[in-house]
């Protein structure tokens, strides 16, 4: 895929292990395939919306230029892009102007033909997809694994291995890989290029997964495709002031975003494949209580988006520590970790955005506040300490929990896309798990000997290498 900015030209190339693209324009025809590709195109090129450019220009592909999905480009470069906008103070710019008027749809979608296991489980190596996979296991759902590297998170084969690690501990009916190469994410384009005055370079990463995975959907017949995106996904980090807009950065990983894909998938595209999330119902409480019933592949997860498996200085190593150490077994966390994120400098910032003490929470895909001080206070009742806990300590003294335990120990089976004949064999899981946990909590929390108990924390200085 080629696209270019003014007279700068990127690539972007995507490698599919077991998908036959030609013999699939041969099932499906030419013109269904074009329009797939200029779908994975259009949300590539969707990144140099980071470079404010003016207009858009679809070159040969302008003829999919339609009414739907000029609607879908412009919710998701409202939504997505609001941080992006926030940041840049530029209230006022809505993404480019397409140079061609919208045309009537001339490719009617098409239904598969189901396949033998028509569940694609994306898996990107973290705790949730971890814990979406043992819950399609404990519903005796057959599934098959995703997993896409991209350049952006560094060398590909290592992005490979360690999800590789991960689904070692899942039961994948198959495993299906895509590598994503991308020029414009490994040029020095902000800093050779002064004229582009904006900061930050944002990417609509769950919609360009979703038509991503397309293919494998018409060539293995896959009728679900489920990722694993919670229900704190669906409130934002602040309310801009300038326009009074709600800013969130995992907006593509929320409720209304799938609905809108979703929708937009069935009708415009493949009418028999459905896009959910399985932890839709759920808040990142109950996923660390499920996660808690699986410890054995807890060390194979991974979350860090600057240094893989973790950095150990991001606002998402500093959440997920956090609350592996609040939920999991102390000794567990100390072994993959080697450190004490607490007392680590760098993650003073994170953890002060974390509680609410600061403008706004980080920008980063974790939970709500009232997690993060439940997820504290546990920590403070398990003995753990560190600089950052002596800070939560002063500013809370002390935590009436019952009334989050209460509120985020849920589970919402209204809003959720699962479909139904899934929901039944999940939601009893969830709901399990939650209450196991929170009647833990709420009657530790009884004891007043647990204010006192201490657990020995070891003194890490150093992250290992």
């Amino acid at each position: 895929m080629t696209f270019g900015l003014d007279d700068l030209r990127f690539q972007a190339t995507y490698w599919y292990g077991d998908v036959d693209l030609p013999a699939l324009e041969r099932v499906y025809g030419h013109a269904l395939m074009q329009k797939i590709y200029f779908h994975i195109m259009a949300f590539e090129v969707m990144k140099l919306v980071s470079l404010a450019p003016a207009t858009l220009d679809l070159g040969p592909f302008a003829h999919f230029h339609t009414p739907a999905f000029e609607q879908l480009w412009q919710q998701i470069i409202n939504q997505v892009w609001a941080q992006w906008r926030y940041e840049n103070q530029l209230p006022e710019y809505q993404g480019p102007r397409f140079g061609t008027m919208p045309t009537a749809e001339e490719i009617a979608p098409v239904a598969i033909q189901p396949g033998t296991v028509e569940v694609l489980s994306f898996c990107g190596g973290g705790k949730d997809s971890y814990v979406a996979m043992k819950l399609l296991e404990g519903a005796a759902i057959p599934y098959a694994a995703f997993a896409y590297s991209h350049s952006l998170y560094g060398q590909a084969q290592r992005q490979h291995t360690l999800i590789n690690g991960l689904l070692a501990h899942g039961q994948p009916r198959a495993r299906h890989q895509l590598w994503a190469y991308d020029t414009l994410t490994d040029t020095p384009l902000q800093a050779l290029y002064p004229e582009y005055q904006t900061q930050g370079m944002t990417a609509a990463e769950t919609p360009a997964s979703i038509f991503a995975a397309l293919p494998l959907v018409l060539q293995h017949g896959y009728r679900y495709l489920v990722l694993a995106h919670e229900r704190s996904a669906n409130v934002g980090n602040l309310v801009w002031d300038l326009t009074g807009e709600e800013v969130n950065h995992q907006w593509g990983k929320s409720f209304a975003a799938e609905q809108l894909l979703n929708n937009y998938l069935q009708q415009e595209l493949v009418t028999n494949c459905t896009y959910f999330s399985l932890l839709q119902p759920i808040h990142d409480t109950v996923i660390f209580s499920l996660l808690s019933q699986h410890p054995v592949g807890v060390v194979a997860t991974h979350s860090c988006n600057l240094q893989k498996p973790w950095c150990c200085r991001c606002p998402k190593c500093a959440y997920v520590w956090l609350n592996y150490m609040a939920y999991l077994d102390v000794d567990l966390v100390n072994r993959m970790f080697q450190v004490n994120l607490f007392d680590l400098p760098e993650n003073q910032l994170w953890f002060r955005q974390m509680l609410g003490l600061t403008e706004h929470t980080p920008f980063e895909c974790i939970g709500q506040i009232e997690e993060a001080r439940l997820a504290f206070e546990l920590c403070r009742r398990k003995g753990v300490t560190g600089a950052a806990m002596t800070m939560y300590a002063q500013f809370f003294p002390s935590l009436n929990i019952e009334p989050i335990v209460k509120r985020f120990f849920t589970v919402n089976a209204d809003q959720t896309g699962i479909p139904p004949v899934f929901a039944h064999k999940i939601l009893p899981q969830m709901q399990r798990a939650a209450m196991r946990v929170s009647q833990r909590i709420l009657a530790q929390a009884a004891q007043p000997a647990m204010a006192s108990a201490l657990l020995t924390m070891p003194q890490y200085q150093s992250v290992a290498a």
